[in-house]
């Protein structure tokens, strides 16, 4: 709860600022060669792509932990959360939209979804390119992100 309340300071924060007007960084530019995210950005991994923007992209997580269970990341490489404030305010923004826009396009959005997001290797961290988990489609247990999915009979 309390990277949410940061993340949405963070916004508010950057909305009081100037639009940038510079040339965005490129895509990965300041990527690690090893982080997955950024091939799948480049279109040298697959993904099963829901939605994109200039900004962002979301697709199906490889190990589904609900029915429904997307992620979204900036185009511009940042490692975790607390490097947010590196990201162009355009960016912070279309993340938050964009976890809203595939809820509903999934159908999740009047029943209930998580948004979740890991910053750090004690926070259970496993790629190091910021990103959001948007979960959904059933009733959520509440170690529904952490823990491996329940083997069904």
């Amino acid at each position: 709860m309390r990277w949410l309340l940061s993340f949405f300071a963070a916004l508010a924060l950057g909305a009081c600022q100037a639009p940038s007007t510079g040339p965005r960084p490129p895509i990965s530019a300041n990527a690690p060669a090893d982080c997955v995210f950024c091939k799948i950005l480049a279109g040298t991994e697959p993904s099963r792509k829901v939605y994109e923007d200039q900004y962002v992209l979301a697709f199906w997580d490889i190990r589904p932990r609900a029915k429904v269970h997307l992620l979204v990341i900036p185009k511009q490489h940042v490692a975790s959360l607390k490097e947010l404030e590196e990201l162009p305010v355009e960016t912070r923004a279309a993340l938050l939209s964009a976890c809203v826009k595939v809820a509903r396009e999934q159908g999740i959005l009047d029943d209930g979804f998580r948004v979740i997001t890991n910053s750090g290797k004690d926070a259970s961290q496993s790629v190091f390119h910021l990103h959001f988990h948007v979960v959904g489609g059933e009733k959520l247990r509440e170690d529904a992100i952490t823990k491996d999915p329940v083997q069904k009979p």
